[in-house]
């Protein structure tokens, strides 16, 4: 990919979440990667969204040198690294500490698939990470988080659930590339809320039976999936 066309796709994808409403201030970073290139494309630390230009837009390679920019990439840089250097099939990573889900973050607790809104997106319980210890704060502490993140799914498969709840911390998601990132956000918001209210109408909710979630995942992300427009007739 043309790194330039990698820059404005990753500041698009940030003023999109940002426009989603689900960052405050300065909270929350999205970026990008050219796997040919192992170069990623990562919001500054600390820039106002509405001040934000795609030039802003800092580029580093694998290991955290900034190969471009005037700027500081993310301090969730070496997180966004981890998930990259791990999970070989995604493009795109977003990290917000939007309401919902980082709700559900600071409980400590997994989102419960309750029912088929939450199954179109996601293949069961979003898993929450286990707490940071404080060896890991004080040595690396951005880059044991990424850790967190993988060994959190050691069991799980990160094609099928694009998004972990990092405990007492906040919400990352992943997707081919940055803006399908930003979706995953969007809709993970939405799931946690619903997931909220449900519990609280009916504390004794238990997950969707596996046959409605498989249905409704598969249908829409399956081999055999039927949902949606053909691209011809788009």
């Amino acid at each position: 990919m043309n790194l330039l066309k990698l820059k404005k796709e990753v500041y698009k994808a940030n003023i999109k979440l940002y426009l989603s409403g689900l960052v405050t201030s300065t909270f929350g970073n999205v970026s990008g990667i050219d796997r040919e290139k192992s170069l990623v494309a990562i919001k500054p630390s600390g820039v106002a969204y509405k001040k934000l230009t795609y030039k802003d837009i800092v580029l580093v390679d694998l290991e955290g040198n900034k190969v471009e920019g005037k700027l500081n990439p993310s301090s969730d840089t070496k997180t966004h690294l981890e998930l990259y250097k791990n999970f070989s099939g995604i493009g795109g990573v977003a990290h917000t500490h939007s309401i919902y889900a980082t709700a559900w973050a600071q409980a400590k607790k997994a989102i419960p698939c309750l029912g088929t809104t939450h199954a179109d997106f996601f293949y069961g319980e979003i898993p929450c990470t286990r707490v940071i210890s404080d060896r890991c704060i004080i040595e690396d502490y951005e880059l044991e988080t990424g850790k967190l993140i993988v060994d959190a799914f050691k069991s799980v498969d990160y094609h099928y659930m694009k998004a972990v709840l990092i405990a007492c911390h906040g919400p990352f998601c992943w997707g081919e590339n940055a803006e399908e990132s930003v979706k995953i956000s969007i809709a993970l918001e939405e799931i946690a809320k619903i997931a909220l209210y449900s519990i609280i109408i009916n504390p004794q909710l238990g997950n969707i039976k596996k046959s409605l979630l498989e249905k409704h995942y598969l249908r829409k992300h399956g081999k055999d999936a039927y949902y949606g427009q053909e691209k011809s007739n788009k």
